[in-house]
């Protein structure tokens, strides 16, 4: 029989591990009505912030969800060692949308860096999608990570 151990990662494990990454699933609800996207990003590990470029069409269901200020939940996780550890970082918080009138230098050296959307799969021409930026502080941030002995029925 497996055992697995779970220890919290630390602020410093947390900020490595989002750094190296850049996909994750943004849960978003409303209403009662869960709603989750595999999304890119960028992070910047001094501010502790996601930078998100969501693209949808206007009458897209995305769009409706985002249109209504929903508590938002990033889940970034991995597989490593051959199935021997797991790491996942939940940051839960709010998004808020940045207008690109506004955009400060910051802002766009932390959209430069964050990773073009991998996610680009459309029913619709190109023309009809519209980028949104999204800066997303979260409230709360935690990471776990998981041991597997799988050995550990024959020790």
């Amino acid at each position: 029989m497996a055992l697995a151990e779970e220890t919290e990662m630390t602020d410093g494990e947390i900020d490595a591990f989002l750094s190296r990454h850049e996909t994750g699933v943004l849960a978003l609800a409303r209403e009662r009505t869960p709603y989750a996207i595999p999304i890119s990003y960028g992070y910047d590990a001094d501010a502790r912030s996601f930078y998100l470029r969501l693209v949808s069409t206007p009458e897209s269901e995305k769009r409706q969800f985002l249109s209504s200020s929903p508590e938002s939940r990033l889940v970034v996780y991995e597989e490593a060692d051959s199935g021997e550890t797991y790491r996942s970082v939940v940051a839960v918080g709010s998004l808020e949308e940045i207008d690109p009138s506004e955009l400060t230098v910051s802002h766009i050296e932390q959209y430069g860096e964050a990773k073009r959307p991998l996610f680009e799969i459309w029913g619709s021409s190109k023309e009809n999608l519209d980028i949104q930026l999204y800066e997303f502080e979260p409230t709360e941030l935690s990471g776990r990570r998981t041991e597997i002995d799988r050995d550990a029925e024959s020790k």
